[in-house]
Formats: structure tokens, sequence, C-alpha cells
């Protein structure tokens, strides 16, 4: 006699969830978008979008840029130079690898006239392809890739900063007269003598410092003064800018209509470029003409105006800083900082040095301090008072029941 089949149990909805899901393979991850070009990285950032396809052209990638296209996420970075040209360790394609934003490097510098913007490109290995069909062909960089070439580029350090010394030298003698003595200063309505002035650059570890100060601005209510991009910066912390002062090549058309006062930095012959843009917008600006860079531009105009503090977040001022920004020497920094050096507090890598946590003790006494409104109001109300009293009785009984 043949033994009954036995019914298999009826699958609850859950199970059969989970078994629909697990006969789907996972989908591949797809790294395909349209591209967007342009040999200026900052540029690039301000119309790259989520998916789209970073086409630069940018040696030595640094992490400030590394960051903003990050920031952006797109499906990928197609590089025409090399990205770790051995020159110094520059950080900016570690940054990209660990977002899990693939780079294809090196693929020469005919891709940018042989791509256009807006085409649907993909990425298949070492080639990039645009409608399937291969158009360049680079290195696909990996994570230990990037970490070698790192050490290597750290055994040319000293021979780089032999050269850095040497053109920091070099211009210290060209650049002391323009710079320590009496300077033309824009006029500006923005009081700032007496009063403590927050000089925002958008440098490595900006957004993390500017968070961690945000106690000392709410209280303090210094000066806002943004370099640049550190105008958008400051919006992005809910921060409105007093003052903008520099290139106004990488600040957004946001920032400048924030109502801040616009300083346009210019060579010392007083050429200033970035008025140009200001004037097609209708802006009004003053014109700073001075040696160095933005940055310093900020510093000289808060110390000579009459600041009482000078507090610096994102600033640049070690070697590496300045070869990705790619300057060979810091003679103007350098002067600028013995300058201002007596009311200077640089709050650069403050948000490295400490990381305020939640401590047992505080969170207790956190506890304590919200049971007396708690007690209070069961004081003063008779309904929740007499529900109290009912609880307690609860308890009571039942511990005289397990006794």
């Amino acid at each position: 006699m043949t033994a009954p089949i036995a019914k298999h149990p009826e699958r609850s909805p859950l199970q059969a969830i989970r078994r629909r899901f697990l006969r789907v393979a996972p989908k591949p991850v797809c790294h395909s978008g349209r591209a967007r070009i342009d040999c200026r990285t900052k540029n690039l950032v301000k119309r790259l979008r989520k998916g789209d396809v970073a086409v630069i052209c940018h040696a030595d990638l640094d992490s400030v840029a590394a960051r903003a296209l990050a920031d952006r996420a797109p499906a990928f970075v197609v590089n025409a130079a090399t990205s770790i040209t051995g020159r110094y360790p520059n950080a900016g394609p570690a940054i990209l690898l660990s977002a899990g934003i693939p780079v294809l490097d090196a693929v020469g510098e005919e891709v940018l006239s042989t791509l256009k913007e807006g085409d649907l490109l993909s990425l298949d290995g070492d080639c990039l392809l645009r409608d399937g069909e291969v158009v360049a062909r680079g290195h696909l960089l990996t994570t230990e890739g990037v970490r070698l070439a790192m050490e290597a580029a750290r055994t040319n350090l000293a021979g780089e900063l032999g050269r850095f010394a040497e053109n920091t030298l070099q211009r210290l003698a060209q650049e002391a007269s323009s710079l320590l003595e009496p300077l033309s200063l824009p006029a500006i309505s923005t009081r700032l003598a007496g009063r403590h002035v927050l000089v925002v650059v958008r440098g490595e570890g900006y957004r993390e410092d500017l968070h961690q100060i945000m106690p000392y601005i709410e209280e303090v209510r210094p000066v806002l003064l943004a370099v640049d991009g550190g105008a958008d910066a400051l919006l992005q912390c809910r921060l409105k800018p007093d003052i903008i002062l520099g290139d106004m090549d990488s600040v957004s058309d946001k920032a400048l209509f924030s109502g801040a006062e616009l300083i346009v930095h210019a060579y010392p012959d007083g050429k200033a470029p970035g008025l140009a843009r200001l004037q097609a917008l209708g802006l009004q600006a003053q014109v700073f003409p001075v040696p160095g860079t933005s940055e310093d531009a900020a510093m000289l105009l808060a110390y000579e105006k009459g600041a009482e503090v000078i507090v610096a977040v994102g600033t640049h001022f070690s070697m590496v800083e300045f070869l990705d920004k790619g300057r060979a020497g810091m003679a103007s920094t350098f002067l600028v900082r013995l300058k201002v050096g007596s009311i200077l507090v640089d709050a650069k890598g403050v948000s490295r040095l400490y990381r305020p946590g939640v401590r047992l003790r505080h969170a207790g006494l956190l506890g304590l301090a919200a049971l007396v409104p708690m007690a209070i109001i069961a004081a003063i109300s008779p309904s929740l008072s007499t529900m109290l009293q009912l609880v307690r009785l609860k308890l009571l009984l039942w511990r005289l029941w397990h006794w």
C-alpha cells in the first residue's frame, strides 16, 4: 500500500516574499550616464548631477576637488590627465574610490574633443564606451593601486619640499614690500574694527571644522568673511556671509545675491578678471588689489580694518595644500601670517582634535532633569495623581501575592 503523500504546510506570506526575492539575482551596478565635460573641475561640479559622468582633465587630483565631485555622486569619473603623477601624495583619487565612484584614469586629452556634452557613456573595464562603441582607453584605478602610487609619491616629498622652499624664498623679497606696506583698502560698510572676523575658505575639512565651531559663531556673532566658495559653505550651514572676497570664479550666483558685500581680489596692477562676472549679473563690488591668494587678501583686509581676532577655517598652509592649488611656493601666505599672527586663531583641523560624545553621567543628569517636571505635573494633576496611586497599589498587591 502506497503511503500517503505528505502535504507541505502552508507558507506564510513572509516566507513567500522571501522565496520570491531569493530567486531574483541582484542587479549589477550600472556605470553609465550622460557626459559632463570641463577642464576646470570646480566649474564642472556646478552642473554635475547624480548619475552623470564627470569628464575632467585634472592632473594630481586634489582632495577638495574630489570631495566636490563625490558630493555630486556621479556614475563614474573620466580623467584625461593622470590622477597621481607621483610628484606628491595627492589624496583626491582615494577619496573618490572610498565613496564608491570608479575612476578611469589617463585616457588622453583627445577625449575632450571627441566627446560631446550629453553623450551617453558607459564603463567596461579599462574602456570608455559611447553608445556601445569604444571611444577611449585608460586605466581603471583600484584601491591597492592608488595606495602603492601614494607610497611612491611620498618618497618624492623631500625633493619637492626643497624646490617649494626655494621658490618661496625667491618670491619673499619680491612680495614683501607690497604686502607689508600700507595697502589701498576698499571702502566697506561692514564694521570690522574691534570685532571677531571669521574667514571661511572651502579648503580641506572646512565643513567639519565649521560645524565644530558653531557654538562660537552663535555666541560671539563674528563678521562672516567668505573667500569665494566659502560663501556657499556658510549658506549650507544656514549662515549668511557678511562679506564675500575672491576671484568670484567658484562661488554660486545664489551666494552672490545673498546680500553680502562683494570685494573682487585684483592683481597688484589693478586688473580684476572676476569683476566681469559681477557686472554681467548687475552686482556692485569693490576691488582690492593685493598679491597672493584670496585668503591672504581676506586676512589682510580684516587685519588692516582693525579686527580684534581673526578666526580662519579651511585655509591652506601646508606644502601639499599649496601643491594641490597648483602653487609652487607660499611667500605671500608666509608673510601675511607673520603680519597677522598676533590676532590669528587657525581653526583648521579642530574637528580632528576633539569629537565630543554623550557621556553616561550627562545622560543620567538629563534623565533626572526630565523627571522633575513630570513629578510636578503628577503632583498638581488630580487624574494623573490618582492613576499613579493605582499603579502603586497594584505593585504593592503583586509583591504581597508573591511573598
